[in-house]
């Protein structure tokens, strides 16, 4: 009776699951497709949990000390750091596969035989290898979004033969772990998770900062696939189903990513796939003309006149934490009749949907935030583009230029506006370090200096000159 109620409630998890991958593909039910995720994962705890015999002030004391970790964390945690806590917790999940691994080996209660024991192995086996991937290149991709690891690739010289070796080697130890008798194969499994380890590593070093948003979903791909190998070593059904779940989403959302940048997943997972070893990224074309830069008073003004404009953020927006003032700005521009958009790459931020998040805090109507092949063709007809803290997603050397690094890669194409405004620090290169030619066209115009304390300016300005028209009436 007891398996049969915890089957009924696995189908019941899973399907709140699936529901909730389908709640959060848009914005408009994304609370609605979390409130799914987190009814599922209170189910399938309950329904493990049941199946228990004895340990439960152990098991309650674990979920309230994690509960409270995690929430605490969810409360301190701004959002432009939020990219990194995904990638740490991505580690948790493979750490939590390698030790389920060795544990289920170790495990004096198993008696397969035969083929059963053979299948088992190759479940611990992968699963470990797996986890061992997922745990240091989700670290190592922690550093780089963290700052603490520099953005730029690692290219070793012969790294493909490399991490084929590799991959070679821990083949071989799976044959010698799958030959071993008793517990004997515990040395093989601990030198291929070793070498695993070092894999992650050098896979996600030779990544440049420019695909972190594809690694960050690919990671989370690995970190299902390792749930789904640790619920075969478990004999849990909807581990399985869970893992599944998110490496498949994953998968697919990672193929998506790359899509948009015009690039092919197993050029971004090598790590620039069949760029000369050892080479760094080229600069791109040299740049003629010099900046024109503008004060924030004068973009008020241009903004005010302009009847249409497209506002583009980047990850500068999430630093300065500027999103509410532009908000703001966007608010009374449309009260005064102006159409206000808002233009987002896929690969904008440290994080697939970072923007639509930061935009959404904000409490931006969903239906003025577009994708990018929903507006692109708009920017002819637009008066003023006002890109703050963006840089590669809107380089026309994407476009034009054969010896930059992202050509090829599907960018904003802000530039066809009659006038756009780059709010930026300094003339520093984007995340992937190339320059942009952006920033010397003749429409174009710098705006320098903290993100929110300009926009906080260009508010100030608009509300000066609303209060005045007021008074004039």
């Amino acid at each position: 009776m007891l398996d049969s109620l915890t089957t009924v409630a696995y189908i019941g998890a899973g399907v709140l699951f699936i529901l909730s991958l389908g709640g959060l593909s848009t914005q408009e039910t994304a609370r609605r497709g979390n409130l799914y995720g987190i009814i599922g994962m209170l189910l399938a705890i309950a329904a493990t949990a049941a199946r228990m015999n004895g340990g439960y002030p152990v098991l309650g004391g674990v979920v309230v000390v994690g509960a409270l970790i995690g929430a605490t964390l969810a409360a301190r945690v701004a959002m432009t750091s939020m990219p990194e806590l995904v990638a740490i917790l991505h580690s948790f999940v493979g750490a939590a596969a390698v030790l389920v691994g060795f544990a289920t080996y170790l495990d004096p209660n198993q008696h397969l035989t035969g083929v059963e024991a053979k299948i088992h192995e190759v479940e611990i086996f992968l699963g470990v290898f797996v986890g061992a991937v997922t745990f240091t290149g989700s670290v190592i991709a922690f550093g780089k979004l963290r700052g603490s690891i520099g953005s730029k690739p690692l290219m070793l010289p012969g790294r493909h033969l490399i991490n084929l070796a590799m991959v070679g080697g821990s083949i071989f130890l799976m044959t010698r772990f799958m030959g071993a008798t008793g517990h004997a194969g515990l040395i093989p499994l601990g030198i291929m998770t070793g070498i695993a380890c070092v894999l992650g590593i050098h896979l996600v070093m030779a990544i440049g900062g420019a695909d972190m948003p594809v690694v960050v979903s690919m990671l989370n791909s690995y970190s299902g696939w390792a749930a789904a190998a640790a619920g075969f070593m478990l004999s849990n059904d909807l581990l399985i189903i869970t893992g599944a779940l998110v490496g498949s989403s994953g998968a697919i959302l990672s193929y998506i990513m790359c899509r948009a940048m015009n690039r092919s997943i197993v050029n971004v997972i090598f790590g620039g796939f069949g760029a000369a070893e050892g080479a760094a990224p080229g600069a791109g074309s040299a740049i003629e003309g010099e900046p024109t830069p503008v004060e924030a008073d004068e973009v008020a003004t241009i903004m005010a006149e302009a009847k249409s404009v497209v506002i583009v953020p980047g990850y500068g927006m999430a630093v300065a934490q500027a999103q509410h003032p532009l908000f703001e700005v966007a608010k009374i521009l449309r009260a005064k009749g102006t159409q206000v958009r808002f233009a987002i790459h896929p690969v904008a931020g440290r994080l697939p949907g970072h923007m639509n998040v930061l935009l959404a805090e904000a409490k931006v109507p969903y239906d003025i935030v577009l994708e990018m092949e929903e507006i692109n063709d708009d920017f002819p007809e637009t008066d003023v583009v006002l890109v703050i803290g963006a840089n590669d997603i809107v380089n026309p050397g994407a476009l034009d230029d054969p010896s930059s690094p992202i050509y090829g890669m599907p960018v904003l194409e802000v530039w066809k506006a009659g006038t756009t405004v780059v709010m930026k620090r300094s003339m520093a290169t984007g995340y992937s370090g190339v320059d942009n030619p952006l920033f010397y066209k003749e429409n174009s115009r710098m705006l320098f200096g903290d993100a929110k304390k300009n926009v906080d300016a260009i508010l100030g300005t608009l509300r000066g000159g609303q209060s005045q028209a007021a008074a004039a009436e």
